[in-house]
């Protein structure tokens, strides 16, 4: 086992251990099942979000690691119909922040919704004040079973609440979510569909105990399985864990023998690489990562690791952004070397690249970016074909777009 790493080592170690680098799937021969499944046992969550400008989170870092695959499989698996005795590979829960989980991972979190559930009527007037509200709820659900918010008949069903216009029932079935006694049965078109815990998770999970000591073991260690090589600060976010929590954690992991302390070029923190972490000599692999992938989410680690500066601009006025509404960062190989703003007008049938640029000193070499884009241009050409989309456009500015521009003409 090593005890230290380059940092271009330490980032092939993290691209391996999150799915990059293997062979990818084409249109016509797509990823399935067998493929999802093993990159949720990789990567143990994905982060749900509801922006839909080019697609929503979830579904882009599934393409980025394994290429073309047809999104109604990945639904079946995340968002179909379940019952407690015909439970989904996935469940939604609020690991890292809300995130499609395999299901065999809700008891880990039960420690959470416990804590939620007797902290909230204390930290929340809402949550103590309308006691009978979510009364009514769990017996509304135990009557309808599945179904979503605005299919509830009630009066407190209008959209004025404090939390981001929420109704009362919305509220509602949010907070009983986190505390465990509401969990999602599915979605259509991104609605969630809410069920008591009883009418979708299997008794065996609803059953099973686990300590909250035992939890954060299990947690911390999918997380160093996840990143390969991390710092306390990298496993504590990556399931959203308080850090004291997991530096005690770590301790254990360590005197097992999972974790191995390795230093490595530039990182100032203590660093702890997994027992069964790969080191690739080489990565080589094209992709589009969402602002929400496991790689660049927490964006502290991203430029720690690929000294990539990224702020999502989705919430910045547009005179004051710099690269564009949905960004996404480009992985060429083992390095981020630009970002581009993607934009899928459905109704057009185009994918639109709304602006494209480089990482800085790029220019400075002699046919670097044209080589780029001839890199770059035919994951685009995949990215199009998985969305449905007829056409390419460069519609928008940055440093990157003339030489994207030409190598689509060729």
């Amino acid at each position: 086992m090593v005890d230290s790493l380059s940092a271009s080592q330490a980032r092939r170690v993290l691209l391996a251990a999150q799915g990059f680098g293997r062979p990818t799937a084409t249109a016509t021969r797509p990823a399935g099942t067998r493929q999802l499944n093993l990159l949720f046992d990789r990567i143990r969550l994905l982060q749900l979000d509801s922006v839909n400008v080019f697609e929503r989170s979830h579904y882009q870092p599934v393409f980025a690691r394994l290429g073309h695959y047809d999104k109604s499989v990945l639904d079946a698996l995340t968002f179909g119909k379940a019952t407690a005795s015909r439970p989904r590979r996935c469940i939604e829960y609020w690991a890292h922040e809300a995130a499609l989980i395999p299901l065999e991972s809700w008891p880990l979190w039960r420690w959470k919704m416990d804590a939620l559930s007797r902290r909230d009527p204390e930290r929340y007037d809402w949550a103590r004040n309308n006691q009978a509200m979510l009364q009514w709820l769990r017996e509304e659900l135990a009557s309808t079973g599945p179904i979503s918010a605005r299919e509830i008949e009630h009066d407190a069903n209008r959209r004025t609440g404090p939390w981001w216009g929420w109704s009362d029932v919305k509220q509602g079935l949010e907070m009983l979510f986190r505390w465990g006694e509401v969990v999602s049965a599915g979605r259509t078109r991104f609605e969630r569909r809410y069920a008591l815990t009883e009418q979708v998770i299997p008794a065996q999970l609803r059953e099973r105990e686990v300590s909250r000591a035992d939890a954060h073991l299990a947690l911390v260690s999918q997380a160093a399985q996840a990143l390969g090589v991390a710092t306390a600060s990298d496993l504590a976010d990556y399931f959203r864990l308080k850090l004291v929590d997991v530096r005690a954690t770590i301790a254990e992991l360590a005197d097992s023998g999972e974790l191995v302390p390795v230093t490595v070029q530039g990182w100032k923190q203590p660093t702890w690489l997994h027992r069964d972490a790969r080191l690739p000599r080489r990565i080589e692999h094209v992709a589009l990562l969402s602002p929400f992938d496991p790689v660049v989410w927490d964006r502290q680690r991203a430029e720690r690791m690929f000294g990539f500066h990224y702020r999502i601009e989705i919430y910045t006025p547009e005179p004051k952004r710099q690269f564009g509404y949905y960004s996404l960062p480009v992985l060429v190989d083992d390095a981020l070397v630009g970002r581009i703003d993607l934009k899928t007008d459905r109704h057009a049938r185009v994918l639109r690249v709304q602006s494209a640029w480089h990482e800085d000193g790029l220019e400075a070499q002699a046919g670097a970016l044209g080589a780029l884009a001839e890199r770059i241009v035919p994951t685009l050409r995949e990215i199009a074909h998985w969305q449905g989309m007829e056409a390419i456009i460069v519609v928008g500015r940055g440093t990157l777009s003339p030489a994207i521009a030409a190598e689509l003409r060729h």
